[in-house]
């Protein structure tokens, strides 16, 4: 399997990762999401930020899955990420709203070798 082929099966890089050789930056978007809501509670506060965290991250994978293939871009490097928490008195309810910054890229030459054929 060539490296190309290799890179290909990962299409997100966050901040310190570097993208693969190969890609060019298209475009730069942002991406706003929301994690589950949880119940607004003192008790296990941190394991209950950890996972709205992860349920956000998971979203976030998601949404960039669909934008990547909405907007022909083969890979995103996160650039930055903007996560606050949200809460409902009302309700009882808290989660976590994110903003990601993210470069769109394309590999370079590969899109154009398949169109030709």
């Amino acid at each position: 399997m060539d490296a190309t082929r290799t890179a290909e099966t990962k299409r997100i890089y966050w901040h310190g990762e570097l993208p693969p050789l190969g890609v060019e930056a298209i475009e730069e978007h942002a991406i706003e999401v929301t994690s589950r809501h949880v119940p607004n509670t003192l008790a296990h506060r941190d394991e209950l930020w950890q996972r709205c965290y992860e349920d956000l991250t998971a979203r976030l994978q998601e949404r960039l899955q669909q934008e990547m293939n909405r907007l022909g871009g083969d890979c995103a490097h996160i650039l930055n990420e903007s996560v606050e928490s949200q809460h409902n008195d009302v309700t009882g309810e808290a989660w976590l709203r994110g903003r990601f910054s993210y470069v769109l890229c394309r590999y370079a030459g590969v899109r154009q070798a398949t169109q030709e054929r």
